[in-house]
């Protein structure tokens, strides 16, 4: 996994139309701008606090997360049971979703990571989002 440093800058917003978008059958289309958006403002709560990883590998597919996307991390969030989570393990980094004492892939391929009070586990952050680019 690769860090992405987040460093705030010019912030661009674009429009966000008030029609939502079918998955299924088409609907009529409307010309109607609900707002401008801002992908910062969207997706970034606390911008000093909050980095991107590219994700590495298949353990959390299940949880929509695959190879490729861009996961947003807010290391000013208190982890919970139940949050999916940025954990660095002896000095590797995985993503994994926060157990009782272990880190739950989201893939019945993997294995849970147990671990014991006062293991080298480190919570990093929690996940807040993903991004993921279709196409070249």
């Amino acid at each position: 996994m690769r860090l992405i440093d987040f460093s705030p800058g010019t912030v661009q917003k674009h429009d966000l139309y008030d029609s939502k978008v079918s998955a299924g059958f088409p609907s009529p289309a409307a010309d109607h701008v609900e707002a401008r958006l801002s992908t910062d403002d969207y997706l970034i709560k606390n911008p000093t606090a909050t980095y991107f990883v590219r994700v590495q590998g298949t353990s959390m597919i299940e949880a929509g997360i695959f190879e490729g996307d861009i996961l947003i991390v807010d290391r000013s969030i208190t982890p919970a049971v139940g949050m999916i989570v940025l954990a660095e393990i002896a000095g590797e980094f995985t993503v994994k979703t926060l157990g009782h004492n272990q880190l739950i892939p989201a893939n019945p391929e993997f294995k849970p990571i147990k671990f014991k009070e006062g293991s080298d586990v480190t919570i990093v952050g929690v996940v807040t989002g993903s991004m993921r680019k279709f196409g070249k």
